[in-house]
Parts: C-alpha cells; sequence; structure tokens
C-alpha cells in the first residue's frame, strides 16, 4: 500500500532536484551546459551517465531527425529511469536538417553559462563540426577519432589554433587513460629501482606493444547496441587504423613520456603500418544494425552480394624519440562467451617488463603482471622497496607471486568498466574548463597522436 506515495516522493525528489540544478544555472554565469550536435554514437550518451556538479541538467541537442537521434535519446531516458542513482538529464531537442546552423546561430542566447558542445557521431563531419564550433566560440569536448586521413590533419592543427584564439578548450575522450591496470602499468614503470628505463626496442621486438580487440557486436548499458549502417562504412567511421588505434597512440605518448610536449616533427618516424578487413554477413549486419539490406554506400565493399568487407583492423609500428612502439586494433563481430573487448600491453624496461593480459587465463579482466628481465634475480627486493610508493597514490594494490612473476593485485573499487570512465574523462575536462586552461602537453600531444594515425593510413594504403 506504500508503493505509490513512495513512488510519488521520489519523482517529486528527482523534479526537485533537477529544477533547482537549472534555476541555479541560469542564475550563475560560471554554469556549465552541455549541448549535443548530431548523436550518432553511444559514446555521446555515456557522457551523461552520471551528474557533474555544476553543469545544468538541461542538455541542447541538436540533430537531425532519425534512427541516431532516437538511439540516443533511448538511452539518455534510460539513465533517467534507472532504479539505481538515476540521473534527472532534461533533453531540450531541435530536429531539423539546419541543426547546425541552428546551433552556431543560437551562440548567443544560450546564456551566460560555459557552453561545451559534445561530438559523437559520423567521423567524416566530425572535421567541419569541431572547425565552426570552436570558430562560433563554443568549447568542444569531442569523442575520438577527431579526424580519420591525412586530408583533413591541417584542418584540425588549424581548429587547435582557432580554439586558443578564441580561448575555449577542444578536447579528445580518452577513456583508456583511466583504465586501472593502465594507470598501474605507467606508475610502476617511472620506478626506476623496479622497472629501469625503457628499452629501445627494435621493429621485431619493439619496446612498448599495445593490442586491442573489439566486437561489433556489444552490450552496452544492459542490452544489445544498435550500431548504425554507417559505422560500418570505413569513408564515414573511419578506418580502424584511424579508429581504436588512436586510444593505443595515446597511451605510449601518456606512458612513455608522462606529462611531456611530443613535437610530431622531431619526435615521430613510422617504420610500417598495414590494413585488413573483417568480413561480415548480411544476417550479422541486420542483427547490429536492424536494417534488411546493406545500404548504397556500403555496396562498393560488399562481395558476393552478401559479404561485407570492413577495413576495420590495422597495425602501426613506428619510433616516438627513437623508442620503438606497435598498436594493432582488430575487430571481430563477437566475442566468445564470457568474453569482451580486449587489451593486451606490455612496456619493456631495463630490470622487468610491465604487462597487462586479458585473456581466458585472466577470466577476460585485465590484468597486470611484473616479470623479470634474464639476468634481473633483484625483483622481489625492489618490488617491495617501490610498493609503499605505488600505495600512496593507489592504497590497497598488492602484489602477489605466480609462475611468470608478479602479479598486481587491485582492488575491486578501482575496477570501474569501461562505460564509467567517460565520465571521468568528462569530469577532468570540466576541471580544465573552470581552470581556463589544459595543461601545456595536452594540445600538441593531440596533434602529434592524429598525425601518427593518419599518416600510418597512408602508409598502410600504399603497402602491398
Amino acid at each position: 500500500m506504500q508503493l505509490i506515495p513512495t513512488v510519488v516522493c521520489l519523482f517529486m525528489a528527482t523534479l526537485i532536484a533537477a529544477c533547482q540544478s537549472s534555476e541555479k544555472s541560469e542564475k550563475d554565469p560560471a554554469a556549465i551546459r552541455l549541448i549535443t550536435l548530431d548523436p550518432g554514437h553511444f559514446h555521446a550518451a555515456l557522457v551523461q551517465k552520471m551528474m557533474y556538479e555544476g553543469v545544468d541538467s538541461v542538455v541542447h541537442v541538436y540533430a537531425p531527425e532519425g534512427q541516431d537521434l532516437q538511439l540516443h535519446l533511448n538511452k539518455i531516458q534510460g539513465y533517467n529511469t534507472r532504479p539505481d542513482n538515476p540521473t534527472h538529464w532534461k533533453e531540450d531537442v531541435y530536429k531539423g536538417a539546419d541543426f547546425l546552423d541552428k546551433m552556431l546561430a543560437d551562440r548567443a542566447t544560450l546564456g551566460n553559462a560555459k557552453n561545451v558542445v559534445v561530438m559523437s557521431g559520423n567521423n567524416r563531419l566530425k572535421s567541419d563540426y569541431i572547425q565552426k564550433t570552436v570558430g562560433a566560440g563554443f568549447n568542444v569536448l569531442a569523442d575520438k577519432p577527431m579526424v580519420i586521413n591525412a586530408s583533413t590533419f591541417d584542418q584540425l592543427k588549424e581548429s587547435f589554433a582557432t580554439a586558443e584564439k578564441n580561448k575555449v578548450l577542444l578536447y579528445d575522450i580518452m577513456t583508456e587513460r583511466y583504465e586501472i591496470s593502465t594507470m598501474l602499468q605507467r606508475a610502476f614503470s617511472r620506478q626506476a629501482g623496479l622497472f629501469g628505463t625503457l628499452e629501445k626496442g627494435t621493429p621485431g621486438n619493439p619496446a612498448v606493444t599495445k593490442e586491442s580487440v573489439h566486437h561489433f557486436y556489444k552490450d552496452v548499458s544492459g542490452s544489445i547496441l544498435t550500431r548504425p549502417s554507417w559505422f560500418m562504412d570505413v569513408a564515414q567511421q573511419g578506418e580502424g587504423i584511424v579508429d581504436v588505434t588512436t586510444h593505443l597512440v595515446d597511451l605510449v605518448q601518456w606512458e612513455c613520456f608522462p606529462e611531456q610536449i611530443i613535437d610530431y616533427q622531431k619526435d615521430i618516424s613510422l617504420t610500417s603500418a598495414r590494413r585488413w578487413t573483417t568480413d561480415m554477413s548480411l544476417s550479422q549486419f541486420k542483427a547490429i544494425t536492424k536494417q534488411n539490406s546493406f545500404p548504397d554506400y556500403l555496396k562498393k565493399d560488399v562481395v558476393n552480394d552478401s559479404i561485407l568487407r570492413v577495413y576495420s583492423n590495422g597495425e602501426i609500428n613506428y619510433q616516438l624519440r627513437g623508442i620503438h612502439a606497435k598498436v594493432s586494433v582488430t575487430w571481430a563481430y563477437k566475442a566468445p562467451a564470457g568474453a569482451g573487448d580486449t587489451h593486451y600491453s606490455i612496456m619493456r624496461g631495463t630490470k622487468a617488463n610491465l604487462v597487462i593480459r586479458q585473456a581466458a587465463a585472466q577470466q577476460y579482466k585485465p590484468t597486470l603482471y611484473i616479470e623479470a628481465v634474464t639476468g634481473n634475480k633483484d625483483l622481489e627486493a625492489s618490488l617491495k622497496a617501490v610498493l609503499p610508493k605505488i600505495q600512496q597514490e593507489f592504497p590497497g594494490v598488492e602484489v602477489k607471486k605466480v609462475a611468470s612473476g608478479w602479479e598486481v593485485i587491485i582492488p575491486s573499487t578501482y575496477k570501474e568498466g569501461h562505460e564509467a570512465h567517460f565520465g571521468r574523462v568528462a569530469q577532468k575536462y570540466l576541471d580544465y574548463l573552470k581552470a581556463g586552461k589544459m595543461p601545456t602537453w595536452e594540445v600538441p600531444n593531440m596533434i602529434a597522436k592524429y598525425y601518427t594515425t593518419t599518416q600510418a593510413l597512408e602508409l598502410a594504403k600504399k603497402a602491398k
């Protein structure tokens, strides 16, 4: 008998909180307002999986009417109505073919808030979206990749210059920096007594290797993800070598040369690059898009009238300040039972190797190992010496002896999952926005990252 009053109370509490948040932002010139532009990828919704202090609960959405927009709104509604820790976003939606012009024209009427345009969708359009948006004086938080080919690389550089001129922040969503095993790999690599120094490596045996495996058919927020048909069109989404590898190239820079400026013209040298396809049947395509046939723009990639070939896989072998690194991404259609997207990474030091494995032996959970190099008999002693320093930053982290060396034991409280990392990135960006600036290394390193990926694509296309 108490169910209806309880539900009413919860509804009223949520409504009051939403109204208070909106009223506060209208009176507070320091408040921040989110604007979503043409959401075509589920990452746009993941930014709103949580609420943020000082951010208006009203989000302005500008997009063409269609399935992409509806899927986005459905996800936001799901977050608002979930039983545990529901959000209270209110989506103010403008639908129309002139959505971009409308957003730019509304710049003066959106209030005194610091406006942040969130972009996650068709990557072919993103370069123009970014350029026009920062040019109009909006801050931009963009999903990767910002550019998908060498022809738009200079346009991205210009956009960063425009953002600086207009005193707005342009930033991409690098979620993998917040994966705890990667954070600890970076932290242990900075302990010279344990790790030594980073090896130089060779093309055949790089000092740093990062491999990522992804899947077209996947579960997101408790349901099977419906992907837009254009996601399989590399002319719109981008090839794998310029898409997911963006994360891996970012991690190489972030871990090997933390908080240091990378000069793409001096510090980066490509050795080799290659690309290959993932083949998808029409029935598989239907399962993830809910479309009954391949659209015309995909016909160029269809063989035998029934098999779609997607250039979703790529590998880059390159040097960064003389350090040999290799990054690769592979897309399968569907993961084995109990598995999901996986990551493998190794940093080779002169005293120890830091290895992340995420296979069946690890129950498909990323696990960090510390392994002695040949001839190093002091690993246990040096590990015990540096562990207290690690624990100062990551309380509760321990190690245990295993056959290959030492496994890093990570408390479950650090294991948030990939979807939660979008909130971490957004919060970091909001902190930058409130401070009015980013660290000096962020922009040049974003430029270096996209130079690496787009030039690798050019090199891969030339390779036989």
